[in-house]
């Protein structure tokens, strides 16, 4: 039905890690468990030192209104989900040429209906970008990347 599952010990693994000559990692040493054939050409290549780190954000909510703490409506959530051709979770980088916020900011996209938006970079959180700044570099897919 698939592919046969391998299994190993942990000598098995540190034999075959070094002997491929990979550095310690928990993510390489989940490639080299098992078995390996070395003898008969068999090459690991290690394209990066570091993996991809990314953290689900999710897609948003389908919640129809924001209620009180005792459960009744307090005010409605619009159904627009697009603000200026951008969507809240956009990566989006913002050249501000001048004024009090001025500099690059590259980060996740929150939207506002007045166009002015929030950016969480890697620093800290810019407030009140307007969308004329802003270029989009990925679309949200759910996913946040550090």
């Amino acid at each position: 039905m698939g592919k046969p599952i391998k299994t190993g010990t942990g000598g098995q693994t540190q034999f075959n890690r070094v002997g491929l000559g990979l550095p310690k990692q928990h993510w390489i040493d989940a490639a080299c468990a098992g078995t390996l054939v070395t003898t008969k050409g068999f090459e690991l290549k290690v394209l990066t030192t570091k993996p991809l780190l990314i953290t689900a954000k999710g897609h948003g909510t389908r919640q129809s209104c924001r209620t009180s703490k005792f459960g009744f409506p307090v005010r409605y959530v619009e159904r627009k989900k697009i603000h200026f051709g951008f969507s809240t979770g956009d990566i989006v980088k913002a050249v501000v040429l001048s004024g009090k916020k001025a500099g690059i900011h590259v980060g996740r996209l929150a939207t506002r209906k007045s166009g002015s938006f929030n950016i969480s970079t890697s620093t800290g959180l810019v407030e009140g970008i307007n969308y004329k700044y802003c270029t989009t570099i990925q679309k949200k897919d759910g996913y946040a990347y550090l």
